[in-house]
């Protein structure tokens, strides 16, 4: 679904993911806008890439699980938006105590979205829960 919504990874390293997503005909909505939608898929990728990021290869596993989300929205996208996240490491603080303690741990990541003439255009803030695997 990300892939026809037409969501794009435009910058990943260990700290930040940004995702970009561009308005068009497949992902708008009756009011001519993006639909909140896309908004919320962009948004999840760009806290979930950087779970997945430092889950990778751990051995132990970890699974991980969206258990709740907010969102605001303060303009409408009819344009680009980017959607970045910077709690990559939040998420590795998380990650290495729930495959080291064995018990689950939650955080809450926040992702801002800026249109294309630079104004904020939504806030979301995901929970995630991850709990070691085979513990």
């Amino acid at each position: 679904m990300a892939f026809l919504a037409g969501l794009r990874i435009t910058e990943l390293d260990e700290s930040k993911c940004t995702i970009y997503v561009k308005y068009r005909w497949l992902n708008t909505n009756p009011f001519a806008s993006m639909y909140f939608a896309v908004q919320a898929m962009a948004a999840e990728m760009s806290t979930g890439v950087l779970c997945l990021a430092n889950i990778h290869g751990r051995k132990p596993g970890c699974s991980m699980l969206v258990v709740q989300m907010d969102a605001q929205f303060q303009k409408r996208v009819t344009g680009h938006v980017h959607f970045t996240c910077p709690d990559g490491a939040l998420a590795q603080a998380a990650i290495d105590k729930a495959i080291t303690t064995g018990e689950p741990q939650t955080i809450v990541m926040r992702t801002e979205g800026i249109n294309d003439k630079g104004e904020l255009a939504a806030v979301f803030q995901i929970t995630w829960s991850f709990k070691a695997k085979g513990k």
